[in-house]
């Protein structure tokens, strides 16, 4: 919000020619934004024909130019509960006969995620990458090179910093880029019905739940996949176990539109006047609601959708930090696309 009321204040400093703004706050984007878009429908008329809507909620490959998102995934979230006992036994008395209820939730995972690689089984949580994204994620990939998963803090890193290590998944920066932003992948996030380690006992539990967190491709209908999550864990529950899971919601990733001359021109412009690179193009893992439904109100619309939250930024952590300079030229790059409106 300051860095819009910032980029303007530049405009009007500057006595810069631009289109009529309107400026849109809403603050519940990690809650969903459900009121987003019966505030659009209302305000329809006092919005008007609307051109360029800049959203600037998202991330950068790296500090070095101005990154336009053109992607992002969808995520669908929920409680996984496998129950087998009414109350904890002894595990000496009872193992053998009793199933693990953390077993039984490794068997019923292995239906969703090939353990060995992380990839999702069921087709229809993938879809095709378009061409034009696939052609963007090579580009990228030869601006950031290893920096793409050099950028998070693995553990086998040693004090030197040495980087000559095996990933369990690829080290080809193309493939990395699309596993994050194209490829479904399942995250557990939360766990019950786990004592602590200082008060766990020599007892076989009655139940284990994960919080379940499944980022979607940008193409995949979230309200679709959640249901066929719930009906592929639940079903043929192995040892006539309980097996439920309780959806936690969704919402579907979302796809820029094709790109027109003028957009790309000034992208292009802003970033080599900002800083001195031509404007790199990335599509996003995680999830921002509002622009699926921003889309939906404004079919269009030229989407600018740029942020701060480069490497090391930890979005959502406890040591979350915000590049200072990189989000100074952004705002400027923000002011410089608008004053080059048609």
């Amino acid at each position: 919000m300051y860095a819009s009321i910032t980029a303007l204040q530049a405009l009007k400093s500057q006595k810069t020619t631009h289109p009529r703004i309107v400026g849109l706050i809403e603050t519940c984007e990690e809650s969903g934004s459900y009121d987003l878009l019966p505030y659009v429908d209302a305000l329809r008329t006092r919005l008007g024909d609307v051109g360029l809507v800049i959203c600037l909620d998202s991330g950068a490959g790296n500090y070095d130019q101005l990154w336009l998102t053109t992607s992002l995934r969808g995520m669908a979230s929920g409680t996984l509960k496998v129950q087998i006992l009414t109350e904890g036994i002894h595990s000496g008395d009872a193992s053998g006969v009793v199933p693990s209820s953390f077993r039984i939730m490794r068997q019923v995972l292995d239906r969703l995620e090939d353990s060995a690689t992380g990839r999702l089984l069921p087709p229809s949580f993938h879809c095709e990458v378009p061409a034009e994204r696939m052609a963007q994620a090579q580009a990228t990939a030869a601006i950031l090179g290893d920096e793409l998963h050099k950028r998070f803090p693995w553990a086998h890193y040693d004090c030197g910093g040495a980087t000559s290590f095996a990933l369990p998944t690829t080290t080809d920066p193309v493939q990395a880029l699309l596993n994050r932003t194209w490829a479904p992948t399942l995250s557990v996030t939360g766990a019950d019905g786990f004592p602590a380690l200082k008060d766990a006992g020599n007892v076989l539990r009655p139940y284990t739940a994960f919080k379940l967190s499944l980022r979607l491709p940008p193409l995949v209908d979230a309200a679709t996949a959640v249901q066929a999550l719930k009906t592929l864990l639940e079903d043929n529950a192995p040892y006539q176990a309980q097996v439920t899971f309780e959806s936690g919601g969704g919402a579907t990733g979302w796809n820029a539109p094709d790109t027109q001359p003028w957009f790309e021109q000034a992208l292009n412009h802003a970033s080599q006047a900002h800083f001195g690179a031509s404007v790199g193009y990335i599509g996003q893992g995680g999830t921002i609601p509002l622009m699926n439904m921003l889309s939906a109100g404004f079919p269009k619309a030229q989407m600018m959708v740029c942020g701060v939250l480069g490497p090391k930024s930890n979005a959502h952590g406890p040591n979350e930090f915000l590049h200072v300079p990189y989000a100074q030229k952004l705002t400027a790059a923000v002011a410089e696309v608008i004053a080059r409106m048609p």
